[in-house]
């Protein structure tokens, strides 16, 4: 989905964070009794949120529908894992480029062997690396094995001695976690706005005119797939400082269909679509769980009344609510084809009267 955002989609998207951002406020004040477990829900749906953003750049952008992107995810957790000390605090400046650069090369190798590949292979071969790794770290004992491994003492932010966050802090890791989800979004709109993104934009629609037209569409898939899965890592990095500890349920088939259905009940390629949709998700499934013991009965409804009645999915929706209808006919002139602007009206001009008729004729200029 191509589209530019309208004023009022901006303001709508504003008004939701600012509610998001002041949670630690009116939440307190709205859910006295469950505020620090909705404050941990909020923060774990905000990691969650970049991991589905990360997906979207493949799915909903260059077309390349992956079900191994968790993989990545689970990387960059281990990565802290097995750098951080037993019973010392890791030095974030240090774990954390070790935890993108791990990833961002895992995602390099895997995408280089993963793109000569297109459709329902591209998916298979994903899906065969992202088991690989589930099964890699599932059967290592010095990963912890099936029960995963524990991180006792989050990472350490100092500088020259000095603490800049204390990630102790469910307030300060909640605000952590909100500035790096904007962060992450702000760099794939600045991303998608570059010569680069148009080129993978214009991939995800066609690919064989795109490489007509002089472009490398290999080249430019590995990258938006290295990106991907970077960010994804990063997710994975927040989520295991998060709740101190990893498994290798985080790597599985079942997290990447996980994210892969809030990408889609967001709306693809939007970006901020399956944001929403990670929010929607997660926040219904906590209230069915809490109503019923068979959840998963109208999770499953809900889910499918979105696929079917909304095909762009929410932010679809958003778009179409909050953008202007053109004009009709006869007010301001025609619409023009591009949709930048009504044409002006047209013209009569005289023309010059024919040497056979003697008489002048009437003509419309062009526009």
């Amino acid at each position: 989905m191509t589209f530019t955002m309208s004023r009022r989609l901006a303001i709508l998207l504003l008004v939701l964070l600012a509610a998001l951002a002041l949670f630690p406020l009116w939440g307190k004040l709205a859910f006295a009794a469950k505020f620090p477990f909705l404050m941990q829900k909020l923060t774990g749906i905000m990691i969650l949120a970049i991991l589905a953003m990360s997906l979207d750049l493949l799915v909903g952008v260059a077309g390349l529908v992956s079900l191994g992107h968790a993989a990545f995810f689970g990387l960059g957790g281990y990565v802290l894992a097995m750098m951080s000390p037993q019973y010392e605090a890791a030095n974030l400046w240090l774990v954390l480029p070790c935890a993108l650069g791990v990833t961002a090369l895992a995602s390099l190798v895997v995408g280089f062997l993963s793109i000569r590949t297109s459709g329902i292979y591209f998916i298979m071969v994903t899906l065969a690396f992202g088991q690989m790794g589930y099964y890699f770290f599932n059967d290592s004992k010095a990963a912890g094995g099936s029960d995963g491994a524990f991180i006792y003492v989050k990472p350490a932010v100092e500088a020259f001695g000095v603490t800049l966050l204390d990630l102790d802090q469910k307030l300060t890791f909640f605000y952590v976690a909100l500035g790096t989800l904007v962060a992450v979004y702000a760099l794939l709109r600045l991303l998608l706005a570059s010569p680069f993104g148009r080129v993978v934009r214009a991939i995800g629609v066609n690919e064989y005119r795109v490489q007509g037209l002089g472009f490398n569409p290999m080249a430019y898939k590995l990258v938006a797939f290295t990106i991907a899965g970077t960010i994804a890592g990063l997710g994975g990095f927040l989520a295991a400082t998060q709740y101190g500890f990893v498994n290798p349920a985080m790597l599985g088939w079942h997290q990447s269909g996980h994210v892969l259905v809030m990408v889609i009940l967001g709306g693809m390629g939007t970006l901020f679509g399956p944001v929403l949709g990670a929010f929607i998700l997660e926040l219904a499934h906590f209230a069915f769980e809490s109503v019923t013991d068979h959840w998963l009965l109208p999770m499953g409804v809900m889910v499918i009344a979105i696929v079917l009645l909304l095909p762009k999915g929410v932010a679809g929706l958003l778009i179409q609510w909050t953008t202007l209808p053109p004009p009709q006919a006869g007010e301001g002139g025609e619409r023009s084809e591009t949709g930048e602007g009504p044409h002006p009206p047209t013209a009569a001009r005289r023309v010059p009267p024919s040497p056979a008729s003697g008489r002048g004729e009437v003509k419309e200029a062009p526009p």
